[in-house]
């Protein structure tokens, strides 16, 4: 597998809360989008993916998926340990979302509301659920993914790593094919970034790197209201 990643601050926030872990050589695409004050956030999404790295550094087991999970709860154990320990940390999470290639099967975990795709063929494909108050009403059927985009709680997670000592994660597997794009990104691309624009910029295959530069370039052209980070690797 190869992989690029980009993250941007963006043009309204101060600090970058968002995080990326990239490790082509074992399959591992992970992004984590921080959140409480006082820098607490950039705090959790690092000790979020210094964990996920650290559980993972082994290599493949006879049940990755399990392993898998088990990366994100320990990950989710430093998080909310570390904002026990101090105060200044104290509340702080983080979203998590991964994706480790173990040959021809991609095995994601996902807390929050950063998102993993599938671009196979020309179509994008969401692999994964926001765990947020509009992504609720989505599935319910109350908002429209467009009404969602632009709702004013947009940013309310229903769940979160380190904001409890137990997480609920969600897990699966994808069966990969030569030629798929796996994209995990942080939701200040998919605020003012609709998917099919995603899709129109992957759709034109000009590399992994010009495809990350070209997203992250697209969201700081509409405003970059918020921190932005983009995960591309290419399955061959």
């Amino acid at each position: 597998m190869r992989a690029e990643a980009l993250t941007h601050t963006g043009l309204i926030r101060p600090d970058n809360e968002d995080a990326f872990l990239v490790d082509a050589e074992k399959g591992i695409l992970a992004v984590a989008d921080g959140m409480g004050g006082h820098q607490a956030g950039e705090v959790a999404s690092f000790l979020a993916l210094k964990a996920l790295a650290e559980k993972l550094k082994e290599g493949v087991v006879d049940d990755p998926l399990a392993k898998l999970r088990a990366a994100v709860r320990f990950a989710n154990e430093v998080v909310y340990r570390s904002a026990c320990l101090r105060p200044e940390f104290s509340g702080m999470g983080t979203t998590l979302t991964v994706v480790w290639v173990v040959g021809s099967q991609a095995f994601l975990a996902h807390v929050g509301d950063s998102r993993a795709y599938l671009f196979r063929d020309g179509h994008l494909e969401a692999l994964t659920h926001d765990h947020s108050y509009v992504g609720e009403l989505v599935r319910s059927g109350g908002l429209t993914a467009e009404e969602a985009r632009l709702h004013p709680q947009r940013n309310i997670l229903t769940r979160a790593l380190g904001t409890e000592a137990d997480v609920i994660v969600d897990t699966g597997v994808v069966e990969l094919r030569a030629g798929d794009l796996l994209l995990l990104c942080t939701d200040g691309l998919l605020e003012v970034v609709k998917d099919e624009e995603i899709a129109e910029v992957l759709t034109l295959n000009t590399g992994l790197k010009k495809a990350v530069q070209s997203l992250v370039e697209l969201a700081l052209e509409r405003g970059g209201p918020d921190n932005v980070t983009v995960v591309l690797g290419a399955y061959e």
